[in-house]
């Protein structure tokens, strides 16, 4: 495989490569630190699907660190991480290490597996190897699409702690459940399930996505107000289960159709600690935007 840090064919001039240092590494550095007073770093973390080849999300990266530096992102301000497929994360994870970019690297699901005689599923101690931080649990494309519940998604977290990488723990509504008003009481079982047995320390260093699915391509819009009723509430259990110092430091996300245009009323919230971002973070000019949310206004 070519190295990640030599511009391969077809790759615009403007890439990262070893002939010509990116400004994403040499330069790009955070001017003041300036985190929210709830000292929670906010994360804004895109997960990319079932798209692009690991060429694509090589050439995506590369405009996205550019774009990033171009517009000043700090990253003492917002944390970046990209989830691309499993087959696109060996070339992304080389072009993040040998340009020394500041962006992490998360995966988008595990197996509750370690390892072995299991065909198909991807073990956590595999993608540590890989240099992944984050891994998704509990995607709600997961838990409709392949049925996983609760008890597989608390398997999963495990499997990830226990590689020392750090869980991204999704919950969330479909709309039926939230016409008829259940939606606290939903996703506070998710919630519970997928984290029982987790220890104080564990939950604290993990991440919650709160993905109102109801949202999602039904028309339906959920408000800033609508993100921080359910992320104050998981946030509240949090506390509830394992201790107030834990709900203090354990980052809340929302991941409902997440653009430049909202970003910055959903996580000026006090509860919101970031976004899970989809379809946006494909386009290398939305999702700097929306990593530099702290510059944009609020609607």
């Amino acid at each position: 495989m070519r190295s990640g840090t030599s511009r391969p064919a077809g790759v615009p001039a403007w890439s990262c490569s070893r002939a010509r240092p990116c400004p994403a590494s040499a330069c790009w550095r955070a001017d003041v630190t300036a985190k929210p007073a709830s000292g929670r770093l906010p994360l804004l973390a895109g997960n990319w699907k079932s798209q692009l080849n690991h060429l694509e999300a090589v050439v995506l990266v590369q405009r996205l660190a550019w774009t990033l530096q171009d517009k000043r992102h700090d990253p003492a301000r917002s944390e970046v991480a990209v989830i691309p497929p499993f087959t696109a994360l060996r070339s992304v994870q080389t072009l993040v290490d040998g340009d020394g970019l500041a962006l992490q690297l998360g995966a988008q699901d595990v197996s509750e597996h370690d390892g072995g005689a299991h065909t198909g599923d991807v073990a956590a101690s595999m993608l540590a190897a890989l240099g992944c931080r984050y891994v998704l649990a509990g995607h709600s494309e997961r838990r409709g699409g392949h049925r996983e519940d609760d008890a597989l998604v608390n398997a999963k977290v495990r499997r990830v702690l226990a590689a020392e990488m750090v869980p991204l723990v999704c919950v969330g509504e479909g709309l039926d459940v939230r016409q008829a008003g259940e939606h606290v009481p939903y996703v506070l079982a998710q919630l519970d399930g997928s984290l029982a047995g987790l220890s104080a320390e564990q939950v604290a260093g993990l991440v919650v996505a709160y993905e109102p699915v109801w949202a999602i391509g039904t028309g339906e819009v959920a408000t800033p107000a609508d993100a921080q009723e359910v992320c104050a509430v998981l946030r509240t259990r949090i506390g509830e289960v394992w201790g107030d110092d834990t709900s203090a430091r354990t980052r809340i996300l929302y991941g409902g159709s997440v653009k430049a245009a909202n970003v910055a009323a959903i996580i000026a919230e006090p509860d919101v600690d970031g976004a899970l971002v989809g379809g946006a973070s494909l386009q290398a000019d939305e999702f700097a935007g929306i990593a530099r949310f702290y510059d944009l206004p609020v609607f």
